[in-house]
């Protein structure tokens, strides 16, 4: 690797993009594959069985991978997120786990996960220095969940996965549910209902039109203030503070003390304007909206021999022209015509 010395003038957080949105949170897709396929995300009908994903050699090595997230924190990145496809599925994970908490500046290393996985991953990935846990479950009743994974998972498998989890030690884990309407809207309080109490946060997301493959409708969408209607109508709930600038959730506690929930309204109430996260793709390319286009390939100067100095400057360099607010532009665009977009199992969600 060409490590120099990077400018002074470098190692520092970046001023802003052009809408002033800081970088501090970055997104890192270790591979591409899943072991599901969501509808909303991975549909099996777009995939066939020889569909190509990428070679074990086109994908990022660990190495690699480490050394552009310490790239990214000299720009003020604080906060990683592995992701996928599903990140579990990527051989030896817990090193890539222990080489990214050893960078001192990194405040949040967590992963998302379907949580199949878990039962043997979950005290290696402990042991290595994940501090967080995000699970997808997108309902409890066993047919629907069926459906939801492609045919491919079983909700039994991932309530053993969060089992193993807490018994991992990762105490307060996020739950990430994807609503469908007249798919699994109408299991939402169960899901509430299970984990109140448990000091797990169960989130709630906008069905998105996330890449150009997954069939998205506006009338498939449930928005949160309905959810949160509901919801609020069997245990009143009370809003509470964001933790952080760029948190995307709105959070609400339960009146009774039970513990909070989430709702993520990327589609009715977008979030543009306080986004403060960047993509890295398994392929090594640079995504400055989950609704990219097109992303910075960074693989490619970093394999050519690019120095840490080189590395920043492309890096801040992209970023610093950043304009990126699909979700605020989402009627305007569509109405142009449904531009191509990058697919959310290639950079995370």
């Amino acid at each position: 690797m060409n490590r120099v010395a990077i400018p002074h003038t470098l190692i520092q957080p970046l001023p802003g993009d052009r809408l002033q949105r800081p970088l501090h949170d970055l997104r890192i897709s270790v591979i591409d594959r899943c072991n599901f396929r969501c509808p909303y995300c991975m549909p099996e009908d777009q995939y066939a069985q020889d569909h190509v994903f990428l070679a074990k050699d086109q994908r990022l090595r660990f190495e690699e991978i480490e050394r552009l997230a310490r790239t990214f924190v000299t720009l003020g990145v604080r906060k990683l997120r592995l992701t996928g496809g599903e990140p579990l599925l990527r051989r030896e994970l817990p090193e890539l786990v222990r080489m990214l908490a050893r960078i001192p500046q990194v405040e949040d290393l967590a992963m998302t996960t379907n949580g199949v996985l878990l039962p043997r991953m979950a005290p290696a990935l402990r042991a290595a220095g994940l501090q967080r846990l995000t699970v997808s479950l997108d309902t409890l009743d066993a047919a629907t969940f069926r459906h939801l994974s492609g045919g491919r998972g079983e909700v039994d498998e991932v309530l053993a996965g969060i089992a193993a989890a807490e018994a991992a030690g990762f105490a307060h884990l996020k739950l990430n549910c994807v609503v469908m309407r007249d798919v699994n809207d109408m299991q939402v309080l169960d899901l509430v209902e299970r984990f109140r109490g448990s000091g797990h946060i169960v989130r709630f997301i906008e069905y998105m039109d996330v890449g150009t493959i997954n069939g998205w409708r506006g009338d498939l969408v449930v928005p949160s203030a309905e959810l949160h209607a509901r919801i609020h109508a069997r245990w009143p709930l009370a809003p509470l503070q964001r933790g952080y600038r760029g948190e995307v959730a709105q959070r609400y506690a339960f009146a009774d003390g039970a513990g909070e929930i989430g709702f993520i309204s990327s589609v009715s109430q977008p979030f543009c304007g306080d986004c403060t996260r960047a993509r890295l793709s398994a392929d090594g390319k640079l995504y400055t909206c989950l609704f990219a286009r097109t992303g910075l390939d960074l693989r490619g100067p970093l394999r050519a021999g690019a120095d840490d100095a080189e590395l920043v400057e492309a890096i801040a360099a992209r970023w610093s022209q950043r304009e990126d607010r699909y979700s605020e532009r989402r009627a305007e665009l569509r109405a142009a015509g449904n531009p191509e977009k990058v697919e959310m199992f290639a950079i995370g969600g």
